[in-house]
């Protein structure tokens, strides 16, 4: 969803999807009246000033919708059923918010990795929002490929002491917890990986700038530098020397998140640009009228609903906890470069208009370049799925 007016959450044709009930129909209400009544009026403001604040992070744990899959037992709705988490995708789409990054993502990685001291710990303020979580993979020099970090940790005692950098860090500003990859091993590889939790309260943890992007203005995204930052061995997330493969885990599903954001927002460009087309008016008929706008908006549609066939089967498969790493990596780049291609024509018919940062066309057209980025590129994913054939 981004400013203007909230993203239908549905495919075009779509009144009613069969992978949903009526359970999740109510849990959707709460999720538009949210987005619809505290995302939308604000969030130009939050583009504005590069961050979102953490008051609205408060106001949605209040009302569940922060990590709705932890148990009850950690402060959660016990609601381990993903589909509720595709909702608040399809409802708030590419807002600026890191919500997406705290339920899809990092509070998975605590779930199914944390001990159960750091479950008690971390998982109700995560789910109150008080407890913000990045995760930091990306380094300088290792982006895609995360066999090459170069940020360690070696043992002193009953200590671990930290020293690197990362770069690209969604939630760097805000963040109160980072879970790193680091290095445990000098052995090459991803052998050695590990996957430590950080205080930002610690000595010698420091946040770098907020980065300026081309696009997603209200997202932070920040440089990390740890200079000898101890933590107790017992940070440990996961096994040690196992944090390549905790991370291969999760990935599928951080990359079927990916795509579904994308679908969302095409499909809001869509919208926009129909509505656009049968509005505005050249040499004396709607844009709509003419053929070659016709057909435009025809094939636009078109692969929009192939990208929600995908999509929903992705999803059914995540909640049987079947989605392959390269099916998933099949969603992620039809969908990223889909969008792309859909964005780009529906800003044309939006002509110098679309050109406008005022409006929301031009907006989406400028958030959606990441989406061939983060995640994994659209290279790595052609090597995700080719190594599978």
């Amino acid at each position: 969803m981004t400013s203007g007016a909230p993203a239908s959450g549905l495919p075009p044709l779509a009144g009613h999807r069969a992978i949903y009930d009526e359970d999740h129909a109510i849990f959707r209400d709460t999720v538009r009246r949210f987005a619809s009544d505290r995302i939308a009026p604000n969030e130009a403001e939050w583009r504005t000033h590069g961050i979102t604040p953490r008051g609205i992070w408060r106001e949605a744990g209040a009302l569940g919708l922060l990590c709705p899959q932890v148990p009850p037992a950690y402060g959660g709705l016990g609601l381990d059923d993903y589909r509720y988490r595709t909702i608040m995708s399809e409802e708030m789409g590419s807002s600026s918010l890191g919500f997406g990054l705290q339920t899809n993502v990092t509070a998975d990685y605590i779930l199914n990795f944390g001990t159960e001291a750091q479950k008690e710990s971390i998982l109700p303020g995560m789910v109150s929002g008080d407890t913000i979580l990045a995760i930091a993979m990306t380094e300088p020099g290792a982006g895609s490929d995360l066999r090459s970090i170069r940020t360690t940790a070696r043992r002193d005692g009953d200590h671990l002491v930290i020293n690197g950098s990362k770069t690209f860090i969604s939630s760097g500003q805000l963040c109160d917890l980072v879970i790193v990859a680091v290095r445990t091993d000098a052995s090459e590889g991803g052998a050695g990986m590990s996957l430590v939790l950080v205080e930002a309260s610690r000595e010698g943890f420091r946040r770098g700038r907020n980065l300026r992007k081309i696009g997603r203005h209200g997202a932070d995204t920040s440089e990390l530098f740890f200079e000898d930052v101890r933590v107790p061995a017992g940070n440990l997330l996961g096994e040690e020397q196992r944090g390549l493969a905790h991370l291969m885990v999760e990935l599928p599903k951080e990359r079927l998140g990916i795509a579904l954001s994308g679908l969302v927002d095409a499909t809001r460009a869509y919208e926009l640009a129909r509505d656009h087309a049968r509005e505005r008016r050249a040499f004396g008929r709607a844009v709509a009228d003419f053929q070659v706008n016709r057909f435009a908006l025809a094939d636009i549609r078109t692969e929009l609903e192939i990208g929600w066939a995908v999509v929903d089967r992705c999803i059914v498969q995540q909640c049987e906890h079947r989605l392959s790493a390269e099916v998933a990596a099949m969603a992620k780049l039809w969908v990223s470069e889909m969008q792309g291609r859909v964005v780009d024509r529906c800003l044309q018919l939006f002509g110098g208009y679309g050109y406008m940062e005022d409006y929301e066309i031009g907006r989406l057209y400028v958030d959606a370049r990441a989406q061939r980025l983060y995640g994994g590129t659209s290279e790595i994913m052609r090597e995700v799925i080719s190594r599978a054939l």
